[in-house]
């Protein structure tokens, strides 16, 4: 009984960093009704960073597109996603459109 309780003491230690490396399937509803996938490793990278946030007059959902002026840090081997923190919210975004792709929560 106790070598069941501990391997279900690890199993559940080592789920919440197996959470963050799941792929995500985001459906964008604020503009094209869109479905985006978010890589594991992406999201786990972007979790991992540390920058400044910036402030944002406006609500951020997926799919609002940022101005230019915020800027957007790249995710390495992921050229199709960007990341930066808004109004202390990590968001993944798409840096060709700058459209917020997955706020993390």
């Amino acid at each position: 009984m106790k070598t069941i309780l501990v391997a279900s003491a690890i199993v559940l230690s080592l789920s919440s960093s197996a959470w963050t490396q799941q792929s995500v399937i985001i459906t964008d509803p604020a503009t094209t009704g869109s479905t985006v996938i978010v890589p594991g490793e992406v999201r786990t990278y972007v979790t991992r960073q540390s920058v400044p946030s910036v402030v944002y007059d406006g609500d951020i959902i997926v799919g609002t597109t940022l101005p230019d002026s915020v800027e957007l840090h790249a995710v390495p081997d992921a050229s199709g996603y960007g990341y930066t923190i808004v109004n202390e919210r990590r968001v993944i975004v798409d840096p060709g459109t700058h459209r917020v792709i997955e706020i993390m929560e």
